[in-house]
């Protein structure tokens, strides 16, 4: 049974940082890419970083470059996301995505979510 579960979350004050885990558990986490997404109330959910099957790729919505990272442990199932220089527009519900291409299948697997909030 594929489980994803979101950690981390909370109530930050502006310039504050916060470190999110995803742990997974049920499928190969090592063959999949792993990635952050947020959403927003009000808006659509947006890619924020992923990281490839090794670790040794990444990429970053251009809105938390410098200020986020991100990386993973495959002894451990986990991936995480770093975040400083927190900014009220980083408020959203974050969630973690697996993802894996096995042509002609495509297998994904979502997380339910953790909240970041950050108010002064």
């Amino acid at each position: 049974q594929v489980q994803i579960v979101e950690s981390g979350g909370g109530l930050v004050q502006p310039g504050g940082s916060l470190r999110l885990s995803c742990a997974a558990s049920g499928f190969t986490f090592s063959s999949y890419v792993m990635s952050w997404y947020r959403q927003a109330p009000g808006k659509e959910r947006e890619l924020v970083a992923e990281i490839t099957t090794t670790g040794g790729g990444t990429n970053f919505v251009d809105s938390v470059k410098g200020r986020f990272t991100i990386s993973r442990d495959n002894a451990r199932n986990t991936v995480y996301l770093q975040m400083n220089s927190l900014k009220p527009e980083d408020t959203a519900v974050y969630y973690c995505n697996a993802r894996r291409s096995v042509w002609p299948q495509m297998y994904s697997y979502w997380g339910q979510g953790t909240q970041v909030t950050v108010s002064s």
